[in-house]
């Protein structure tokens, strides 16, 4: 049985952080900006993961912190879910450009 080398993984994490990266600085769609943000860190679990099976020390510390990682996504998509919610009701919109008034 052949093993995927750690190249593809890593390449196609970059692939991944590449396309997050540019749907969260092109969108305007706050929404779409959350699921960019996420798929980035999705790629960041998915190094951590490769890492910890495929690097010089296999352990279990890169899944730990990719369990972390997704911890902690799920609270950030929960709040940022509760605030567009709450300025939908406001503003009847989630348009970035519009988000400069939660400053007042």
């Amino acid at each position: 049985m052949t093993t995927i080398p750690l190249q593809a993984y890593l390449i196609l994490a970059l692939i991944l952080f590449c396309i997050g990266l540019f749907g969260a600085l092109t969108k305007r769609n706050t929404i779409i900006v959350l699921i960019c943000i996420e798929l980035m860190l999705n790629a960041v679990n998915l190094n951590l993961v490769a890492f910890s099976q495929l690097g010089n020390n296999p352990g279990i510390t890169g899944q730990v912190f990719s369990l972390f990682t997704i911890t902690i996504a799920a609270a950030e998509v929960a709040v940022g879910m509760a605030i567009l919610i709450a300025w939908y009701r406001h503003k009847n919109g989630v348009n970035v450009d519009e988000m400069d008034g939660l400053k007042d």
